[in-house]
């Protein structure tokens, strides 16, 4: 969303189970924007300037789907805003506010931070960030929605239940903030939960599984259009 003017369609908030996925690659490549057109002649990663020293880039280009070349721009985009090669969730938090100043992204932010912080560690390191970044821009229509999936599952137990989608929602709500069109009533969250169950809870057992989520994602052409639309992005 930003970048897009103060006024944004409620539509944009209201589409499928892949929401924002966009939004959460344009906040990252932003995030490293100045410095992803740098010459990428190193032939390692620069490690010494850095307390958390990350895999090496022979490894990282085997757990990704980037280049020696792109992992290098990526890897210095980082390091120059994250000197440490760590980043904690209040650091996270504020990069993740600038791009959304018209509401707050607090809420959100924390639960992006959770779903990129794969070993549950408290930081996110740039293996962390590169592996999740090269799911979303060239992962399979698979790895993309499973990823989508573990970021609503907040508890992380297999299921995504209306309480846990309701709080994601919320969340976006409130980082949407005031400036939508037309404006938000305070219920909008919580209808866009019951019909996002109406359409996803196949048994109706009041949760939505992995399988329920991958087999109604893939059957929307809306959300597989939108899978495709940062795949060249780098």
């Amino acid at each position: 969303m930003a970048g897009r003017g103060p006024a944004l369609r409620l539509q944009e908030c209201q589409q499928g189970c892949t929401t924002h996925l966009g939004d959460i690659i344009s906040v990252f490549f932003r995030f490293i924007s100045g410095n992803l057109a740098q010459d990428s002649s190193d032939s390692e990663l620069e490690l010494s300037a850095v307390r958390h020293q990350p895999e090496g880039l022979d490894q990282l280009q085997a757990q990704t789907k980037f280049t020696k070349k792109e992992l290098q721009s990526l890897y210095r985009g980082f390091k120059n805003e994250c000197p440490t090669g760590l980043v904690d969730e209040d650091t996270f938090k504020l990069i993740y506010s600038q791009f959304f100043p018209q509401g707050d992204a607090t809420t959100y932010a924390h639960f992006l931070f959770n779903a990129f912080d794969a070993d549950g560690n408290g930081a996110i390191r740039f293996e962390d960030f590169v592996v999740g970044l090269s799911i979303l821009l060239r992962g399979t229509v698979h790895e993309k929605l499973k990823w989508a999936f573990n970021l609503y599952d907040i508890n992380k137990d297999g299921y995504i239940t209306k309480e846990e989608m309701l709080a994601i929602m919320k969340s976006i709500y409130d980082m949407m903030g005031r400036h939508t069109y037309p404006i938000l009533r305070e219920d909008a969250p919580l209808e866009h939960v019951e019909r996002f169950f109406q359409k996803m809870d196949r048994n109706q057992d009041g949760v939505v599984t992995i399988d329920e989520f991958l087999e109604t994602c893939q059957k929307d052409e809306n959300i597989m259009s939108s899978m495709q639309l940062f795949e060249n992005v780098i």
